[in-house]
């Protein structure tokens, strides 16, 4: 489907923030999960999930690009604690690009950077855009339990 581009100085970026997140809870519905975003100041984690038998639940963040770069990650990444980090890239004129990650991978690939006695963290692009990671939801798994329950 072919999209309009907006120039990226028109759109607020809440608003791409907006477009990412709403779009991961579209892909993980696909998947059988119930979706629930936070609100917007709710801090490392941005959606939870839950398995339809509520059994399974799964704590998110999602970054959204508007162009492929480098991922900020913040100056601590104990402040990353959600389980799963989706990078949402966003690919004119097509549909958003998604890349799956475990907070585990994230960390192990994070780089350290300090400039003016600040220091901050960041995942370079060729960390996160490769196969290993680009729309692999399944790495989530899914919402709905394939097995019949026994009587």
């Amino acid at each position: 489907m072919m999209r309009t581009k907006f120039p990226t100085r028109l759109v607020p970026r809440q608003t791409i923030g907006n477009i990412g997140l709403y779009f991961v809870c579209y892909q993980l519905s696909i998947f059988g999960w119930n979706v629930l975003p936070t609100s917007r100041n709710t801090k490392g984690v941005d959606i939870f999930i839950y398995s339809q038998n509520g059994m399974d639940y799964k704590a998110i963040q999602v970054k959204t690009l508007s162009k492929r770069t480098a991922v900020p990650l913040g100056s601590d990444l104990t402040n990353l604690i959600s389980e799963y980090l989706i990078l949402v890239v966003r690919s004119y004129p097509n549909e958003p690009v998604c890349y799956i990650m475990t907070k585990t991978e994230v960390i192990k690939q994070a780089i350290k950077r300090e400039k003016g006695g600040k220091t901050s963290f960041w995942l370079p692009i060729p960390c996160y855009d490769n196969d290993k990671y680009k729309e692999k939801w399944e790495r989530i798994g899914h919402g709905v339990s394939l097995c019949k329950k026994s009587k």
